[in-house]
């Protein structure tokens, strides 16, 4: 006879934490970050405005805790040359459709440096690796990533923040056959010049 124990119930600061952030993500989607504050987030949260001040110091500790974002990348190893534009659209579009943290990351982003920063950090530690992986030239792939994020970027603004009807009526196999061949392009055909 096995005796297993009763799960853990999740602790109170964990519940409270997640309030916090679900709360912070929101107020900075819908208010951008300097107009969102900490009395605002923790009215939404429904505790004390010490308690976001006891668990992430300060508003940009608030900020950099809700927008942490793991893009969850294939590994670049596992990536062929020639699949490589397709799994990343395919991937990307699978992360803006059940992600609200990246919409709310991209309307911060577009009008505040802290965002903006976030962002480039984002991109620079998960998608660049990826271009270093496939590009023809290694020493290009700083300039591959950035085009691929334009594109990715682009379609997200257009889709999930803006939401032009056109981009948002698409299906997602329609986008990814329109934007894989040209992200295929930028990482691995030879250098137009």
């Amino acid at each position: 006879m096995t005796h297993s124990k009763p799960p853990t119930p999740p602790r109170r600061s964990d519940a409270t934490r997640r309030a916090i952030l679900d709360a912070a993500r929101e107020r900075f989607a819908t208010d951008g970050y300097d107009r969102a504050t900490i009395r605002a987030i923790a009215k939404d949260a429904s505790i004390d405005p010490s308690m976001v001040m006891r668990y992430y110091g300060n508003k940009e500790g608030l900020f950099a805790a809700a927008v942490a974002i793991d893009l969850r990348l294939p590994d670049p190893a596992s990536l062929t040359r020639e699949d490589v534009g397709r799994v990343l659209v395919t991937h990307f579009l699978s992360m803006w459709e059940k992600n609200e943290v990246l919409t709310a990351l991209l309307r911060v982003g577009a009008t505040n440096q802290a965002g903006a920063e976030r962002m480039r950090g984002i991109f620079g530690d998960q998608l660049l690796p990826v271009a270093r992986r496939v590009c023809p030239d290694p020493e290009q792939a700083p300039a591959r990533a950035a085009l691929v994020s334009a594109q990715l970027l682009g379609l997200a603004l257009t889709r999930y923040v803006l939401r032009f009807p056109p981009a948002v009526e698409l299906a997602p196999e329609e986008v990814v056959a329109w934007l894989a061949p040209t992200v295929q392009r930028y990482l691995t055909a030879p250098h137009p010049a």
